[in-house]
């Protein structure tokens, strides 16, 4: 529940604030006195889009405050923490500053936050019904969203099983009409990955062979000049000049081994004087073999140029390394594979949406048929009200259909339509073409009693939808609002005094101008101050003795109700 209102520098209001209590409160005033900024205010905190024209002209900024009381451990209390804010003993604090140059911050439970996160909040704290909202049940999609509402827990259970089916049936499709429009070009991709794929396969190339063939290469072109080479170097040491250069290590290590065992220092170089005449027999013996070994093959460098040749070509294509050549085979056949699926991909996503659609559409059906029976009993329901607002004659019917040709869509695949009927022998019509304006404004206020009579909000406020009413009408409407705030909390802006008679608490806007500056405040009205308000309403003179007896009259008979 609502429980403190304040307003400053919103519009003609400088400064204003409510003390709102349970049960039904209606707010009154003279055109233009600014009653609508109370429901104005009560939108910047639902997280309205903030004006710059709302600020009082002269001032800087506008405030708009609120104190809401809200169960422990509620939705509302968890997303005012989780925003950083606090909630003490059961009242949030939500807040809303404009500036006159446009900007704006919202605070909830005193912490500033996103205009988003207002909205968040008080969508289970109140529900707005106005003029706007008629003006939006003459949609076929808002009409549609009524019923839903109103058809309760039953329709949400089948639109949860629905909504998660349809989501995969939609996305199936989409994901299969992709594969089929881009058959031709993932064709084209396969055949040129598998020709690329065909040319690196017959050449087999082999990570660090380029390098290899390189050296062999460079080998097998010098092949003579190499064998010459080792034979000469051979010869140098094996021969007699060979000879003579062992001999002399020999004597050297003779020499020393005189005197081995006296200085380490002298026995080190003995023993590298050793290795000396044993290396120069190793390397003797390996020039030899070398020699022997190098072929001289002009049939294997014809080879091996071609081979690095095939190599080349692949690096030219898909290199510009072997390393690359090989990196892009690996990657090219798993999108090959993957490509080389698709007829797979098809088939299985076919089988799937073959599956889904008897599912997706009987739970449709079964969505239509809850529909249907609460389409019913909420003509019934307005019809009664339509009675009780002197339009005995009036009915609504709900008219749910499915078109032959109709294709599942995420709230099924029923059109909805509300159609009326002003009088009996009349054709029901769509509400855009089926009602004057009085009528409209008591059915559209019929439905909105029947549609907010089901709601969980604490909250309702309605904003002068009582508009081209009148007379014993008007009776019925102030009796229908005070009934229904035996339940919620239930506001309303009206300028018809008998809906004013019926309300448990009474505010006035006042308006206040000195011929420069245009103010407005509100005052609570009791007594006879209320009288006097009900007789300006009804003769628009507040001291009319008969209109102060007609007020009077308007009280008693609210009170016996």
């Amino acid at each position: 529940m609502w429980q403190h209102l304040r307003l400053s520098s919103l519009g003609v209001i400088e400064s204003a604030e409510l003390e709102l209590d349970a049960g039904f409160t209606v707010i009154t005033g003279e055109t233009g006195a600014g009653k609508t900024m109370v429901v104005t205010a009560l939108g910047l905190l639902r997280g309205g889009r903030a004006d710059a024209g709302l600020v009082r002209h002269g001032e800087r900024q506008a405030r708009v405050e609120a104190s809401v009381e809200v169960p422990g451990g509620s939705p509302v209390v968890r997303a005012v923490e989780d925003a950083g804010g606090t909630v003490d003993d059961d009242v949030v604090v939500l807040g809303r500053v404009l500036s006159a140059q446009g900007r704006s911050r919202a605070v909830a439970g005193g912490a500033t936050v996103p205009a988003a996160v207002l909205s968040d909040v008080t969508d289970a704290l109140v529900a707005v019904h106005g003029q706007s909202d008629q003006h939006r049940l003459l949609r076929g999609s808002a009409q549609r969203s009524a019923l839903d509402a109103f058809a309760g827990d039953a329709l949400a259970a089948l639109s949860e099983e629905y909504a998660p089916r349809y989501a995969r049936l939609r996305s199936a499709r989409a994901r299969l009409g992709e594969l089929r429009q881009h058959g031709q070009e993932r064709a084209r991709q396969l055949d040129l990955l598998q020709h690329g794929l065909a040319e690196i396969a017959d050449v087999e190339p082999r990570e660090g062979e380029d390098e290899e063939l390189v050296t062999e290469e460079g080998r097998l072109a010098h092949a003579e000049a190499l064998v010459q080479a080792a034979l000469t170097a051979h010869e140098g040491l094996a021969g007699d000049h060979g000879a003579a250069a062992r001999d002399v290590v020999a004597s050297g290590s003779a020499a020393l081994q005189d005197v081995a065992g006296h200085d380490p220092e002298l026995d080190d170089m003995a023993q590298r004087l050793r290795e000396v005449g044993i290396l120069l027999d190793e390397v003797a013996a390996d020039l030899s073999a070398y020699a022997h070994g190098v072929e001289v093959d002009p049939a294997r460098l014809a080879a091996v140029q071609e081979r690095r040749a095939a190599l080349a070509a692949l690096q030219r294509k898909y290199g510009p390394s072997l390393a690359d050549v090989l990196a892009w085979q690996e990657k090219a056949a798993a999108e090959a594979g993957e490509l080389d699926h698709d007829d797979q991909a098809i088939a299985d996503l076919e089988a799937e949406v073959e599956a889904l659609e008897p599912q997706v559409l009987d739970l449709a059906h079964r969505m239509s048929e809850v529909r249907r029976e609460a389409g019913a009993r909420l003509a019934d329901l307005v019809g009664e009200e339509l009675t009780q607002l002197a339009m005995p004659s009036a009915r609504l019917e709900v008219a749910v259909s499915v078109p032959e040709d109709a294709v599942p869509a995420a709230h099924g695949i029923d059109d909805v339509e509300l159609l009326f009927a002003a009088n009996n022998g009349s054709a029901p019509r769509p509400l855009a073409k089926g009602a004057s304006g009085g009528e409209l404004s008591r059915l559209m206020l019929a439905l909105e009693v029947v549609l907010a009579d089901q709601g969980t909000v604490p909250t309702l406020v309605f904003d002068e939808v009582d508009a081209g009413i009148g007379g014993r009408a008007a009776v019925e409407v102030g009796r229908r609002l005070a009934r229904l705030a035996e339940g919620p909390q239930v506001l309303a802006v009206t300028h018809l005094p008998q809906v004013a008679a019926f309300a448990h608490h009474h505010f006035h806007v006042m308006k206040d101008d000195d011929g420069n500056v245009t103010s407005s405040s509100v005052v609570r009205l009791d007594g006879q101050a209320r009288v006097d308000e009900l007789a300006r309403m009804l003769a628009g003179q507040d001291e009319s003795e008969a209109a102060q007896a007609h007020a009077r009259e308007l009280l008693e008979l609210a009170g016996r109700l």
